[in-house]
């Protein structure tokens, strides 16, 4: 790609910061100009993952071990970066029906951050080194740092301190220059969305955002999936909170148990609202204690929990 630095040619700059040839003038266009060029920009964003899938892969198998032995992923970031780390993990709970503590998002400045900026919040070597000391970050834990620059002290005070403090470190960020960095790095995985400079220069807003949203969205839907929280394609560990979350799980456990809607709706109540408790107790014909049993014997995981053959007389 033939990207131009800016006047001052600032070749050490991230590659988010210099202007992008293709959005040149845009004060000048139209309306249906600014947004065809945005939506063709925006195609960069799901490209720059083509490239990062092992490497996102090889994250999520790190996830999921950590969840498995009962450690955390931890996000942490600031501006836009910071809040899609904050976003993803407010999603998880109501989602796979897991603790809130088990993928926590923190942003530089605290939460107040989250909707206004906290000035000088991102250049805090110390603040990033400290959120993770007071999180009590562990051995075994996966850390992950959201910074497009990749050059965030408060990231890189964070990584250092969790690194130290024996956790699996990421690195989540937009600048393909990364990769020729000869330091130390903090880091054991590194993540580069390599999406160019932005539509407004130095907006990481806008693609560098979106690829990182969709890199976090493949982070913890496949640590989750791999760690048992989705059978098929179905959210069966989903807490049904409202309306649309009922009807939800109704609808999977009429259909993967083969029952009516109104026996899905009984076996919810007696499985006080568990849905792959409803399943096997549908399916198998047992009772809540017996159908947790069984499911406890296979960490979780609703297919080998299916697929186990029961004495019969089970209940």
């Amino acid at each position: 790609m033939n990207y131009r630095s800016s006047a001052h040619g600032e070749s050490s700059l991230p590659s988010t910061e210099l202007e992008n040839p293709l959005s040149q003038r845009l004060d000048s266009k139209t309306a249906r100009e600014i947004v065809g060029i945005i939506h063709s920009e925006d195609r960069k964003a799901w490209e720059a993952l083509d490239s990062e899938l092992e490497t996102i892969a090889a994250v999520v198998d790190a996830v999921a071990g950590a969840f498995e032995r009962g450690r955390r992923l931890i996000y942490l970031g600031a501006g836009t970066s910071g809040r899609l780390g904050v976003l993803d993990a407010s999603e998880c709970p109501p989602t796979f029906g897991v603790d809130p503590g088990l993928v926590e998002g923190f942003i530089a400045g605290g939460d107040g951050a989250l909707r206004e900026a906290v000035e000088g919040a991102e250049d805090s070597v110390e603040g990033g080194a400290r959120l993770v000391s007071d999180a009590l970050v562990g051995e075994g834990d996966v850390v992950c740092g959201i910074s497009a620059s990749g050059r965030t002290p408060f990231v890189a005070g964070a990584l250092e301190e969790a690194r130290g403090r024996g956790a699996v470190t990421v690195l989540v960020a937009a600048d393909g220059g990364l990769r020729e960095t000869a330091e130390p790095s903090p880091w054991n995985h590194l993540v580069i969305l390599d999406v160019g400079p932005e539509c407004v220069a130095g907006s990481t807003r806008m693609k560098a955002g979106t690829a990182t949203k969709m890199a976090l969205n493949m982070i913890t839907t496949g640590a989750m999936v791999r760690w048992g929280k989705v059978y098929d394609n179905l959210m069966v560990d989903l807490v049904a909170s409202n309306t649309k979350l009922i009807d939800r799980a109704r609808r999977i456990v009429e259909q993967l148990g083969e029952v009516t809607s109104r026996e899905a709706l009984e076996l919810l109540e007696l499985a006080e609202g568990g849905v792959k408790l409803a399943v096997l107790m549908a399916r198998k014909g047992v009772g809540p204690d017996r159908a947790r049993a069984l499911l406890g014997s296979h960490k979780g995981h609703l297919r080998p929990a299916l697929e186990e053959n029961l004495d019969s007389g089970s209940s």
